[in-house]
């Protein structure tokens, strides 16, 4: 007898792995050039994370459309609500630190740096609910 995996979390599972690990790893790449920018106030590494921060948004978006099937009533977890909550307080906060840094690179230094430290604690918060649901890597 073979288990059977619902086909809508089936063919989603990896694709939203993989997506979530983007935001993720973009998140974290903004949030290190925001700390080389507020230690050396070369202004390239303002730039660097207001381009790493768009790419978040961008796959934060799809890792976000991706995540909604999961909160449908039908399968709906505690875990799987939090990552989903988690996820999309991440991008609101990645969407706000996009506007910081679309100011003056001097202006925006100690909230842009704020931001992205909240945008980056949040995705990680999504990826780590992802991993206890199962969502992210394994069966679901």
């Amino acid at each position: 007898m073979v288990a059977t995996v619902p086909r809508r979390l089936a063919a989603s599972h990896p694709v939203h792995a993989l997506l979530l690990g983007g935001t993720l790893a973009l998140f974290l790449g903004a949030l290190l050039s925001d700390i080389a920018y507020a230690r050396s106030y070369e202004i390239q590494w303002n730039n660097f994370a207001s381009w790493l921060i768009v790419g978040g948004l961008v796959v934060g978006a799809a890792a976000l459309a991706s995540a909604l099937p999961v909160v449908l009533p039908a399968s709906r977890t505690r875990a799987a609500v939090v990552h989903t909550l988690a996820l999309l307080a991440a991008w609101i906060a990645g969407f706000f630190n996009a506007l910081m840094h679309a100011r003056d690179a001097w202006a925006g230094m100690p909230g842009g740096l704020v931001l992205s430290v909240i945008a980056f604690a949040l995705a990680l918060l999504a990826a780590w609910f992802a991993t206890v649901t199962g969502r992210a890597g394994g069966v679901p």
